[in-house]
This record gives C-alpha cells, structure tokens and sequence, in this order.
C-alpha cells in the first residue's frame, strides 16, 4: 500500500506530532511524507518527498498573527500549480494533518482525504468553543484542507474519533524535575515584548525560546535563545511551569509533565481561542495578552502551585489501527499490539 502522509508545517506542533504517528502508518505500507508551510522550527526525523512552499500564516511581534505578512508570503499560483501538480491520485490513502495542498488536490481530483489532525477535533460540535463568535475564523478553519473523513486529537476526548494528545515518545521518556526556573514559548511576541514584561517579575528565572532571534543572549533575569527541539524539552520538563501560547501540542506536552501552564492564545487566531476555551475548562488559566494589564494574574500564577491533572496514555498505535480498519480494512504489518 502506498501512503502520503501530509504535515502543515507552520507552527511546531504537527510536525511534533508526526514524528511518532509516522512509524505507526509505515507498519501498513510505502508512506512518503509531504510537508508545506514555512514557519517550523522542528526538524522531521523521516525522509520527506515533498517539501512545498504551501499557505502558512505568519506569526507577529505583538502577540497575533501578522495579517499583512502572510497576505505578502503568500504564493497564490505556486499553491495552485502544487495542488494541480501533486499526484495524490498514485495513493491507496491521503493521511492529512491540516496540510492544504494535498487535501484540495484530493478534493480537485475526487480522492479520498483522511484528516489525523487536532484541527479536526476543535471542528467538533461537541469540542469547547469560545464565547466570542468568529465566523471568518471558523470558515478558514473549516475550509483551508478539506477532507472526506476525520479523526482528531484534543485535550480530552470530546466525542466519537476524538482522541486525546499524542505525547511524542521523547516526552514520555524523559523524567521530569524542578529546578526552578519558568519555561517560555510564545512565538507571536517578540525579544524586546517579552523582555520589557517578563523582567518586572524580578525574582523569577525565565528560559524563552524565541522564533525571532538565531543566538543567545541573557538580559536581567530573562535568557533568550532560539528555538531548537532537544534544549526546549531539557528546559520544559526541569520547569517549575511553562508560559505559553494556546497551541495543542505544547500545552498538552507540559501538562503531561506535570507542569503548571499559562496560556495566552495569539490574536485573530480562532483555533487557538478555541484551545483556550477547552483549558479554561479544564481550569488551566488563561490569559488575553502579555501586558501590564495582566500582571496580578501572573504574579497569582507564579504563587500558585496548581497543577491540572490529566490522564494522556499512549493510544497512537491505536488510533492509526482504526483508521486503517475503517478506510482501508488493511492489517498493519507487524500487527500492532493492542495493550
């Protein structure tokens, strides 16, 4: 069997995902891997076919999306010829995570196009939404890879193939510690935001890994150092907590870890409003931006020893076995054991 195993590439946590749903569909076939997008700072383990230009939104100083950057990134007729180009059409199966160039190749050529995607779960009706409507958030979400099926990743398992975190194996092998120091990932704010705010809590030790700077630096009590995988885990799980955007991946990761969370989801970003609103339920806090206005709520966070408690087993293998048994009713080879 021959599989396209297709990834969104903007944004760290799909390629992260992929590192371990890639193994369980190579148990069921030829998989050649198709990644778009061009804001990932994660490198992907497994040889890659395909790397296209794609449609990524580009992450801003201030805290949201930067509307006008994406609009000047964007390659219109590159996407098309690459849509049009693809050969998804070679494939018994289309495994898409939020990837658009193979999912509206499919739709263009009527193939079959399976979503293992956490963008699948947050369309859920039963998934937790938030209170402010955004109608041209939803329509993005909903349209910008459309798929024929749909299986999905959340912070618990809000209804039928929706499943909880894929806690890459990495995560789960490494034993968690405190050494009192305050991890931080927020790669819509830039160098000098985070500085001018992290540094008035004069008594805490941030590490931040920032997606606008190539070399380290220290600054009061703040260090600033870029984005790279193996250090970014080394600090998250010898944190005392983690700041962060309202992601899936990240989030989900440190809360497996046992660590406390702030959340703060980007501006003009409905997925990661929606993300905020399940850990709003889930009593994580949350809030709106990095800013003066919300210093009592991080000086309560910081004081505060809170953590949530979840429950995320390891059920990839699973969730890949049952998604082969009801698009393809094809045996994984080796047969995978189900614990």
């Amino acid at each position: 069997m021959k599989i396209l195993f297709a990834i969104q590439g903007t944004g760290n946590g799909h390629l992260s995902r992929a590192r371990d749903v890639y193994p369980e569909l190579a148990k069921y076939g030829e998989v050649d891997v198709l990644i778009s997008g061009i804001q990932a700072d994660v490198n992907f383990p497994y040889p890659v076919k395909y790397k296209l230009y794609g449609m990524s939104f580009i992450f801003g100083k201030k805290g949201g999306v930067d509307m006008f950057e994406t609009a000047k990134k964007l390659k219109l007729f590159k996407l098309i010829s690459d849509i049009r180009k693809l050969p998804v059409e070679e494939y018994d199966l289309v495994v898409n995570d939020f990837e658009p160039v193979s999912a509206w190749a499919c739709k263009m050529k009527k193939k079959p196009c399976i979503s293992l995607s956490h963008q699948s779960a947050v369309l859920n009706e039963h998934a937790p939404q938030p209170k402010n409507a955004d109608w041209k958030g939803e329509i993005v979400l909903k349209h910008y890879a459309p798929v024929t099926a749909a299986y999905g990743f959340h912070f618990k398992a809000y209804g039928d193939n929706i499943f909880t975190p894929v806690i890459r194996q990495q995560i789960r092998d490494i034993k968690p510690t405190n050494e009192g120091h305050y991890t931080v990932y927020l790669p819509a704010y830039d160098d000098e935001t985070m500085l001018l705010h992290l540094s008035q809590f004069e008594d805490v030790k941030w590490q931040v890994f920032s997606k606008h700077n190539k070399s380290a630096f220290t600054q009061k009590n703040v260090s600033i150092q870029p984005i790279e995988n193996d250090a970014f885990i080394r600090s998250m799980a010898s944190s005392t907590g983690v700041l962060c955007g309202a992601g899936f991946e990240g989030p989900a990761e440190a809360l497996f870890l046992g660590k406390k969370v702030l959340a703060i989801p980007m501006q003009e970003q409905y997925e990661q409003h929606c993300n905020a609103a399940a850990m709003k339920d889930m009593k994580v806090p949350v809030i709106n931006h990095l800013g003066r206005k919300y210093y009592n709520d991080i000086r309560a966070w910081l004081q505060s020893d809170v953590r949530i408690e979840v429950n995320y087993p390891n059920i990839t293998a699973d969730v890949v076995a049952q998604l082969m048994h009801e698009q393809v009713a094809r045996p994984a080879i080796p047969a995978i054991s189900v614990a």
